[in-house]
Formats: C-alpha cells, structure tokens, sequence
C-alpha cells in the first residue's frame, strides 16, 4: 500500500445539529483500526474505530448510531 501521511489530516461532518471535527491520529493497517481525535460541542474525545474497504476498495469508518460512514480519503491537510 502506498505509504501516505494522514497523521492530523481533518474532516468536518454535521450530524443534523452540529459540526463534529474529526483529526486523525493513528491510522493502522495491520489491525484495521483508526483512531481519531473528535470535536464535539467543545469537547475532545480520543476514539479507535474499525476501517472497512467498500466495494470500489477505499477505506472508510462507521460513525455514530446511524453508522454513517466516513471516507479515509475526504480527510483534508489543514493549513493555518
């Protein structure tokens, strides 16, 4: 696999009634695992979720209690 920096790489999802900001922290391919950082209404959670691949092959995480899922991919380098 093709090795890619991801480390900090964020993404903003709305949920329906607020902005949640997701910054990766690890991702690991051995265990099919990521963990992110979550901003939350002002508070930050460390969380490990599984990694699964779709049908075309792109890895992605399942998110909250609709499972939504979230591309690896739509994470973006933020630059201040």
């Amino acid at each position: 696999m093709e090795t890619i920096n991801y480390y900090l790489k964020e993404f903003q999802y709305f949920d329906g009634y607020t902005e949640i900001i997701f910054n990766i922290v690890d991702i690991n391919f051995d265990n099919m695992t990521i963990t992110l950082a979550i901003t939350n209404q002002g508070k930050i959670s460390v969380v490990e979720y599984d990694l699964k691949r779709d049908k075309e092959n792109n890895l992605y995480f399942e998110y909250g209690y609709q499972n939504e899922k979230i591309a690896v991919d739509d994470f973006e380098t933020i630059n201040d």
